[in-house]
């Protein structure tokens, strides 16, 4: 099992810029891809972005592309999320989730170990 702890999140204004890291422990050597996903209140959870951890490999969703960027260090095992010209609309609680084989990296029920979540909230 992997353990994911996330940090980075807070409150910026409409155009600025957060960064966000997630933090791998235990079987690290076993996933196959990371991935960021958000869910703001009343809404489901959506897919941001996502990176193979072998090829480098990234994947976004249309509302992010050119805002945000997908890396990782993976000496650290870690994975980042950059987050720019942010806008109202990207306030949520941002999850980061591991998978362990390939498959389709936007679908969150392809994802076996997730953390507990950082609060963006942007403020117009």
């Amino acid at each position: 099992q992997v353990q994911l702890v996330e940090s980075g999140g807070g409150l910026v204004q409409a155009g600025g810029s957060l960064r966000l890291s997630c933090a791998a422990s235990g079987r690290t050597f076993s996933y196959y891809a990371m991935g960021w996903f958000r869910q703001a209140p009343g809404k489901e959870r959506q897919f941001v972005a996502a990176i193979n951890w072998i090829g480098g490999n990234t994947y976004y969703a249309d509302s992010v592309k050119g805002r945000f960027t997908i890396s990782r260090d993976s000496a650290k095992n870690t994975v980042f999320l950059q987050m720019n010209s942010l806008k109202p609309e990207d306030t949520a609680v941002y999850y980061c989730a591991a998978q362990t084989y390939r498959s389709a990296p936007a679908y969150e029920n392809n994802y076996q170990s997730w953390g507990q979540g950082t609060q963006v909230t942007v403020s117009s």
